[in-house]
């Protein structure tokens, strides 16, 4: 029969139940799915970003041999970011592991360990949902705490630049749609400044998306081209409007969504360094100083009397725009 005592191997030690979250499986979660963020381990709880601001120059004819004019230079400055630490904390009772016996097995280890691994499950989910909230933070240019409203890093701010915002006129009949997303996405392309990018892709609001895929210009456009497929098929997650894929974006907390839903965020994808993930250390005795995770978990007695054990599942990331002028707001007129 399962005793506490069990917990004292080393199944379920730090570097064993680490490895074991590490292995779960990913919840689905957009933004994850499409790897816009590189990820990065650090050894140090924040992370410091050096910003160069070097504007294109022309270079004036001169004689030969002769020196030629200066040029203007670099402005630098040094950024930093902390992480945030994101704690998932669980007391497992000795009552919910006692007279359990795994499916088909008597093996107590099996059946101690099949509850901490649907401990971990249900830890591993809420993290990946909460990394992907800062994920999207992140883009909109803040990073949120799990309450909507507590600021863990204000990217814009830190940068000291203004959010580029562009307006979709999809209340008017008469415009054309597809002339505000090119304005839009020229915005985009001059806050990358020259860097190259592989496409670009828009995560929308659902009265964004009803606005644009039922906007005049797009319907005829769209029954032109495919012989009306745009009254056969749902375009929110796949539509294609001047290079730029727009897709629905429907994830929320507590019923508020991640996106508004007269709002849109315009990004380029494949642009270098400029999405990133770094992940810090877990704050236990043995990782201090060490390359961070993406999870940890960890459990301990709770008390002296031998009753539970605490299992704690961790992560500690620093979510990043390093190019926030090329992600452009879209709202509805």
């Amino acid at each position: 029969m399962p005793d506490m005592s069990i917990f004292d191997g080393d199944n379920f030690s730090l570097q064993t139940l680490t490895a074991a979250i590490n292995e779960q499986d990913v919840t689905p979660t957009r933004i994850a799915e499409l790897g816009l963020f590189a990820e990065e381990s650090i050894t140090t709880t924040s992370v410091t970003v050096e910003r160069r601001e070097q504007a294109a120059e022309l270079v004036m004819s001169a004689a030969r041999g002769s020196t030629g004019g200066a040029s203007a230079g670099a402005t630098r400055s040094i950024l930093t970011f902390n992480a945030a630490h994101l704690p998932v904390t669980e007391t497992v009772l000795a009552d919910s592991i006692q007279n359990v016996r795994a499916f088909g097995s008597t093996d107590e280890l099996e059946t101690v360990q099949g509850v901490i691994n649907r401990r971990l499950a249900v830890a591993r989910a809420r993290l990946d949902a909460t990394i992907e909230y800062h994920r999207l933070g992140a883009i909109k240019g803040q990073v949120l705490d799990a309450d909507g409203a507590t600021v863990l890093n204000d990217i814009y701010t830190a940068f000291g630049i203004t959010r580029p915002t562009e307006v979709i006129q999809a209340g008017n009949a008469n415009v054309n749609l597809r002339q505000d997303v090119v304005k839009a996405k020229r915005t985009m392309e001059d806050g990358l400044k020259g860097q190259n990018y592989e496409k670009t892709i828009a995560f929308a609001g659902e009265a964004f998306m009803n606005a644009i895929t039922d906007h005049k210009s797009t319907k005829e456009a769209y029954n032109r081209w495919q012989d009306g497929a745009m009254l056969r098929n749902d375009y929110r997650n796949n539509f294609g409007l001047a290079g730029v894929v727009f897709e629905e974006y429907r994830m929320n907390v507590g019923g508020t969504p991640f996106v508004a839903a007269d709002e849109a965020y315009m990004l380029p994808v494949g642009a270098f360094e400029m999405f990133k993930t770094c992940f810090a250390p877990a704050d236990f005795e043995d990782t201090v100083n060490t390359p961070g995770l993406p999870y940890y978990a960890k459990q301990w007695q709770t008390d002296n009397s031998g009753k539970s054990r605490t299992l704690q599942a961790q992560s500690n990331p620093i979510c990043l725009n390093l190019r926030p002028a090329a992600v452009v707001k879209l709202t509805l007129a």
